[in-house]
């Protein structure tokens, strides 16, 4: 819901701005009139996906794990593509999206919060930190705050920078935020900060982990490659973040671990491999330490989430 508002608000405020209407928008459903939001809003749509031929434009908004998968939806966004239109996403959006073969030529924005799930899905897309990436054929956009920037460039190519920046102070937007901009994602810490907001050499080495979960580099070798050594890593880490480097990496897999859990139906034996561990024990046990409650307990948890039509997104 907070995703289908930001992109609305900004294209209704434009249009009242510039007294033009020169923006129009309709609702869509893959089947049914009326969709139930994950906050547990119904909306009316105005059109079925099957009735879309007519729009220049047409973005996803949809869960990761979603009944928006059948063939027909697939060769309906398939055909609408062919037929030059420019289809987008937001958030679990890009799911769908890919799932139903649409050409991909450039680079897609993931969510952080799906980004092991979808890696895991589609190994082969290229996708990116940013909050938006647009392009001629494909718009997606990083979650709800991520769409009202992709209105605001709509508003800004179509009605100039200006009227955007006008629409952006109206609802006190801080910033106008391009397609070169990484999407804001929390530390694993005691200690509220972004990974953005830690020391230059702490995020360096958050990186390399995440670039290498599975099989990480000793910390030594770590502390070399950033140039320093491995006791100051380990001082700089602590004081950052409140965790040492090995306890950050465990968090880190468990993060990515839950993704998989809650965005995926893969095994829980396929889980442990895709996170760097040998056996589902050893991801159970720290899995449990970290949240409280085992993998397949959590899965059970989120499936009774979706049986009831309530399943809370990420929206921001």
């Amino acid at each position: 819901m907070a995703c289908l508002t930001s992109m609305i608000e900004p294209l209704r405020a434009a249009n009242e701005i510039s007294s033009s209407e020169t923006f129009v928008w309709s609702l869509v459903s893959e089947k049914d009139p009326k969709v139930q939001a994950s906050a547990d809003v119904a909306f009316e749509t105005q059109l079925t996906l099957d009735q879309s031929l007519d729009l220049d434009c047409l973005i996803i908004l949809a869960a990761p794990i979603s009944d928006f998968q059948s063939p027909r939806s697939a060769a309906n966004l398939r055909a609408l593509s062919r037929h030059g239109m420019t289809l987008g996403a937001v958030s679990g959006g890009v799911f769908p999206l890919v799932r139903a073969g649409v050409p991909l030529r450039d680079p897609i924005s993931v969510h952080w919060c799906y980004d092991a799930a979808f890696e895991a899905e589609f190994p082969d897309v290229e996708k990116t930190e940013q909050v938006i990436e647009t392009s001629e054929q494909i718009m997606t956009a990083a979650g709800a705050t991520a769409a009202f920037d992709l209105s605001l460039q709509l508003v800004q190519d179509r009605l100039g920078p200006a009227v955007a920046t006008e629409v952006a102070c109206w609802f006190q937007h801080p910033m106008m935020r391009n397609t070169d901009v990484k999407q804001s994602i929390p530390a694993i810490s005691s200690i509220a900060k972004s990974e953005q907001a830690l020391p230059s050499k702490v995020a360096r080495v958050i990186e390399i982990y995440s670039a290498t979960l599975t099989d990480p580099p000793k910390l030594s070798d770590v502390a070399d490659e950033i140039g320093i050594s491995t006791r100051q890593l380990e001082r700089s880490f602590k004081k950052a973040t409140g965790l040492n480097p090995s306890r950050y990496l465990r968090r880190m897999r468990m993060k990515a671990a839950r993704q998989l859990v809650m965005y995926t139906n893969q095994s829980f034996t396929e889980i442990a491999d895709a996170v760097g561990y040998s056996s589902t024990t050893i991801l159970k046990r720290y899995y449990t330490e970290v949240f409280g409650i085992s993998p397949r307990e959590d899965r059970e948890r989120i499936n009774l989430f979706r049986v009831n039509g309530n399943m809370p997104l990420p929206s921001t």
